[in-house]
């Protein structure tokens, strides 16, 4: 989950390498390095916490060269510190990595039995060490560089930088991303296209199990194999105003604010021709061959597709089974005749996500992926990748990602619906209508966001909060408490709501805020009847609902929030604002880093 960069530059490299990291943060900011070759000399900074702390560092002992390398990290081996940051160097080199060394142990004990010591708690710091010890028995630094990764086990993405060699970096990825970009002569490593974009718009892909030997003219690819092959250099289209905060205070009040927008475009991508119709470009999916629908997904993706559950099984008929990918991959769950299986990640490369997808590809009929980044390793091993559009989702807290997918799967199930035959014409029509005016019904949701702020402000002097949902409300609760969870650092549970009485009830007093999501559908009356359950013993409820909710089911809640009217099969999607804003207003109220929460990274990258 760490972001990685390199760069064989015609100038001066170390405030190109910062501002680089700078849209790799999101991947990690536990501490940040570069380090640099000039004149030959191999050098580093390294420094705990967030870039700037480096930027300061470097001010007072900068770093010369127009070579580098630089990282910016995610604890996985060893807590935080400058002597873990990297990058790591052992002599003559130097190495960042993205991704966890399986075998490290074993390789650090053939290493101490040649006397060679250790100074830091992590894996990479092996791999520095391994490609100095193949240098000190007589092998050039690309030589020493591969034969090091041929004794690498587990998942990384890597830059290797030596001593002495002003115009060389070596590159590989298993497991974990990596493109390499083209300027005109200059060459850049980086962990994504977004990281690269300010510097170049021609990307070339590293496959699985590549290697590269990069200089500033030319570019040697690998394949696991180790035999010389070429990689597609593609023209990307990546607007560089999307990483800004566009006047906003946090990316994620950004990336709430741009909803309305953001779904207008996924939907009107999928439905051409005034949004009569639905098409899938870049493929086709036939539902009426389809007997079961595997999703798989991890975090705020996984209830994308809890939801997705409702809609594929109530209106398609399909029978679906939600897994995290986590789990899923070591189950080894069989794959029967008839099955397609649909991945969702935002970034398109969470590790276990794309383990699970390997696990189904040649099982599965067909292989389906929702992401958000088109050239992501989900989106290239799928037979069908279906763009969320959501364009780049710095915030480590999803918002707009989530709702982009609940609108893509809610388009796949309407297909799903129709191709089997399982409604009308007439019905898809109005489907298609209504969902065609969801960014205006979300637009008028997030007008609700000042009465959330103030509500928000109570909620922040609890120690632990419930949600509670029924139905297509249930995964939305889940998702709630996550969100808030995630960026408040307050504890909070989400139940279906029938089930409190099963158990959580025990935790009702008047101490616990209880957020009740329960819009005027089918469900309402079972909903309010469950938070009369919560309020008849003292229970602060929240109520979150639309006009004919709370005319139904206001009286004695603690809270009320309002929502415009949205039909039931959108009500998954809309109400995602409330909960979003609930969340980001709640950690404003406590004081914590809304767009870097601690301990999370926005990418997971690592299993």
């Amino acid at each position: 989950m760490c972001g990685i960069v390199g760069v064989l530059g015609s100038h001066e490299v170390a405030p190109i390498l910062v501002e680089t990291l700078k849209r790799l943060e999101y991947r990690g900011y536990d501490s940040a390095g570069i380090a640099t070759v000039n004149d030959g000399v191999l050098e580093r900074r390294r420094a705990v916490g967030k870039l700037i702390n480096l930027s300061d560092l470097l001010v007072h002992e900068p770093l010369r060269g127009k070579s580098g390398i630089g990282h910016t990290r995610w604890a996985t081996h060893g807590a935080p510190s400058v002597t873990n940051a990297h990058p790591h160097q052992a002599g003559p080199v130097a190495v960042v990595h993205n991704g966890i060394v399986e075998n490290f142990r074993e390789l650090r004990s053939e290493l101490a039995d040649k006397g060679i010591p250790f100074v830091t708690d992590t894996d990479t710091e092996t791999i520095a060490l391994l490609a100095q010890s193949h240098m000190q028995s007589g092998l050039q630094p690309v030589d020493a560089a591969l034969k090091t990764l041929a004794q690498l086990e587990g998942a990384f993405a890597l830059a290797f930088l030596f001593e002495g060699e002003e115009d060389l970096i070596v590159a590989a990825r298993k497991g974990s991303p990596l493109a390499i970009g083209h300027g005109d002569g200059e060459m850049f490593i980086g962990s994504d296209a977004i990281a690269l974009s300010p510097l170049t718009d021609r990307i070339t892909y590293l496959e699985e199990g590549d290697s590269a030997v990069v200089t500033r003219t030319s570019l040697v690819i690998r394949d696991c194999d180790g035999d010389i092959t070429q990689r597609e250099c593609k023209t990307i289209n990546i607007d560089q105003t999307q990483v800004d905060k566009g006047g906003h205070k946090h990316f994620m009040a950004k990336e709430i604010a741009e909803q309305p927008t953001v779904l207008g475009e996924a939907i009107r991508h999928y439905l051409p021709n005034q949004g009569t119709q639905i098409s899938l470009p870049g493929g086709e999916l036939d539902f009426s061959k389809v007997s079961r629908l595997v999703m798989v997904a991890c975090g705020t993706a996984s209830y994308a597709c809890l939801t997705a559950k409702y809609w594929f099984e109530q209106i398609a008929g399909i029978p679906v089974e939600v897994d995290v990918a986590s789990e899923f991959r070591y189950r080894e769950p069989p794959i029967t005749d008839g099955t397609v299986a649909l991945f969702v990640s935002q970034s398109g490369e969470t590790a276990d996500t794309l383990a699970a997808l390997r696990y189904c590809a040649g099982k599965a009929d067909k292989i389906v992926s929702v992401v958000n980044v088109p050239e992501s390793s989900i989106a290239r091993e799928s037979d069908l990748a279906l763009p969320i559009l959501a364009g780049a989702e710095i915030g480590v807290a999803s918002t707009k990602a989530f709702t982009c997918q609940l609108s893509v799967l809610l388009v796949l199930a309407l297909k799903a619906a129709a191709d089997r035959g399982r409604i009308s014409a007439d019905t898809l029509e109005s489907h298609l209508a209504d969902l065609r005016a969801l960014p205006g019904l979300v637009n008028q949701a997030l007008a609700s966001e000042g009465h959330i702020a103030q509500v928000a402000s109570k909620l922040a002097e609890a120690r632990d909060i419930l949600f509670l949902g029924r139905g297509r409300m249930f995964p939305l609760a889940l998702e709630g408490a996550l969100k808030l969870k995630e960026i408040s650092y307050i504890h909070a549970e989400a139940y279906a709501s029938g089930e409190l009485k099963h158990g959580p009830i025990a935790l009702i007093d008047q101490h616990v805020p209880v957020v009740v999501l329960a819009p005027h559908d089918e469900l309402y009356d079972k909903s309010i009847s469950n938070m009369q359950e919560v309020m008849a013993r003292a229970g602060k409820v929240l109520l979150i609902t639309d006009s004919l909710g709370l005319e139904g089911g206001a009286e004695g809640t603690w809270e009320s929030i309002k929502m415009p009217k949205v039909p039931d099969i959108l009500s998954p999607i809309l109400y995602a604002i409330p909960a979003q804003l609930l969340a980001y207003h709640t950690a404003i109220a406590k004081g914590t880093d809304v767009d870097q929460p601690r301990n999370l990274a926005k990418s997971v990258t690592v299993e």
